[in-house]
């Protein structure tokens, strides 16, 4: 027998979260408590306001019927949550952490060990020239040798002459530069910033037009001198037919992964086949998701890429929040680390 609560929680930034559609100022989260057999499961459910394709009025009637559905048969409906892949991550997360036996180590792997980190990308967010620059440094002091950027929210001049900046003081072998564009660029004038972009040896720009322009993508991912990853252009795609056709007609170098946008953790496994059939790299990232979800994200990516996961992930989120929920998490430099002697009492999540 299973027993499913559902319990809202709103976390608020420490500073605006900004990318080119705007800032965040607060996350809402639905955590799902499943108890079998008096083990606990948590798992986070979160959508993102005009980006989530199940960012639905009645989400929560919706999630409470996926629920007492699921206390009657005991099993996840994967096929019917492909279009709710927020529900389905947290849904998967709870039931993760009943087959660990309550445990936030999700999956047996060397990371979930605590015998090796995850190496992850220092994130600048999007601000003034002076905050980027301020936020860049910090993120280099702090050891990192991989870095992101959001760009596309002020001057574009002011933005490549950051990567200048970066770029003079640290050679290609010394800091792997990424840049997200979330879709900020005009696609009749993306080739040209791109040839601008390529003079600082980027790792990749993802995003660098909106979504659902895939023949204009196409054309971009044919001829960018910046290798180019799809994120927000898989939202919305669930069905493996589509999968196909979308990275058959786009051919991409790259797809970013966030399970609670992009299918759950089976929707997420089915993207990175369906990639490397066709020998197009990936990565994980979070989704602004609070600790339980980012560390369900950790563990996910250890067991998908491990051991010893070579390209750094996305999971520097988790001091975004001013009211986080502890998890036995730790970045050590530029390493995410579990510390498995840590014991996180899940009760006080809700």
């Amino acid at each position: 027998m299973l027993k499913i609560d559902i319990q809202k929680r709103t976390l608020h930034f420490k500073r605006p979260a900004k990318t080119s559609r705007g800032e965040y100022l607060t996350r809402l989260s639905r955590f799902v408590t499943i108890v079998r057999d008096g083990i606990r499961g948590v798992g986070e459910c979160a959508t993102l306001p005009d980006l989530s394709c199940d960012e639905i009025a009645d989400y929560d009637d919706v999630l409470r019927r996926v629920c007492d559905m699921i206390e009657q048969t005991g099993r996840i409906p994967f096929d019917m949550l492909r279009p709710y892949p927020s529900m389905l991550f947290g849904i998967e997360t709870a039931f993760a952490q009943l087959d660990a036996n309550g445990s936030c180590a999700l999956f047996d792997t060397p990371f979930a060990r605590g015998e090796e980190g995850i190496p992850t990308n220092g994130l600048v967010w999007m601000g003034t020239y002076d905050e980027m620059l301020e936020r860049m440094q910090e993120k280099l002091d702090a050891g990192f040798t991989c870095v992101k950027l959001k760009i596309g929210a002020i001057d574009f001049d002011a933005e490549t002459e950051l990567l200048h900046i970066v770029r003079s003081a640290f050679p290609v072998s010394k800091v792997e530069l990424r840049v997200d564009a979330n879709g900020a660029f005009d696609p009749d004038e993306a080739l040209a910033m791109l040839d601008i972009l390529a003079r600082f040896d980027l790792h990749s720009i993802e995003q660098p037009i909106r979504q659902r322009q895939w023949r204009d993508m196409a054309r971009i991912c044919a001829a960018s001198p910046v290798p180019v990853a799809l994120d927000e252009e898989l939202i919305g795609v669930n069905l493996k037919s589509m999968k196909e056709m979308l990275l058959d007609t786009i051919r991409p170098q790259y797809i970013v992964l966030k399970p609670s946008l992009h299918g759950g953790m089976a929707g997420t496994a089915e993207w990175i086949e369906l990639a490397r059939q066709r020998n197009i790299g990936s990565w994980m990232t979070s989704a602004l998701e609070s600790n339980v979800g980012l560390n369900a994200i950790a563990h996910l990516a250890a067991r998908t890429y491990g051991p010893a996961v070579g390209m750094a992930q996305g999971l520097g989120t988790g001091q975004l929040f001013t009211d986080n929920i502890d998890m036995p998490l730790q970045m050590r430099g530029q390493e995410m680390w579990f510390c498995p002697d840590v014991r996180t009492v899940t009760e006080t999540i809700v």
